[in-house]
């Protein structure tokens, strides 16, 4: 990893701790719908896939998001869940290839894809340990949401990343 890589680590993982300790409460106490931690998560983590296309990278940025929030908002253990998504998607991205991924508009359905497993996972993870919920299904509806939220924020992220192309941004 060189200074850029560094960079973008920073840069995202801060967007996405502070954006999500500020907004996504009040987002979550309006709605019990779990989409714009999810939507942020996707973002940040897209961006930085795009950005420097090798493996740690998107993992970095969920650790640092992490002990971010942790920073923050003390008592959300529940973004540990945002953590092994982080990772989750890092490796996912690996396997299929960062380079295939973001080759084109089309391949970009992976990102999709990709992000909405991560999430998927996540709500595994916090519905599981976190929620108290009672049953399986409840994790299972819980986790579907953020999934649904996984597409929303990588949908999100497609023009974002376009947008920085078209600029010739990446490193």
């Amino acid at each position: 990893m060189d200074s850029r890589d560094i960079a973008v680590i920073s840069i995202c993982a801060a967007l996405w701790a502070i954006l999500n300790a500020l907004i996504a409460p009040i987002f979550w106490r309006l709605t019990r719908l779990p989409f714009f931690c999810d939507l942020l998560a996707l973002v940040s983590l897209s961006i930085a896939m795009w950005w420097s296309r090798k493996l740690g990278v998107a993992s970095l940025v969920g650790i640092v998001a992490t002990l971010l929030n942790f920073i923050l908002r003390p008592g959300a253990l529940f973004f540990l869940g945002f953590t092994v998504a982080s990772i989750a998607l890092d490796v996912m991205g690996y396997s299929v290839g960062y380079e295939r991924i973001f080759s084109s508009s089309r391949n970009l359905i992976l990102l999709v894809i990709l992000g909405a497993i991560a999430a998927w996972i996540a709500g595994l993870v916090i519905g599981t340990f976190f929620m108290g919920f009672n049953s399986y299904k409840a994790v299972l509806v819980f986790s579907l949401l953020h999934a649904i939220g996984g597409v929303i924020g990588t949908v999100i992220s497609i023009p974002l990343l376009r947008a920085l192309e078209a600029r010739r941004l990446r490193g």
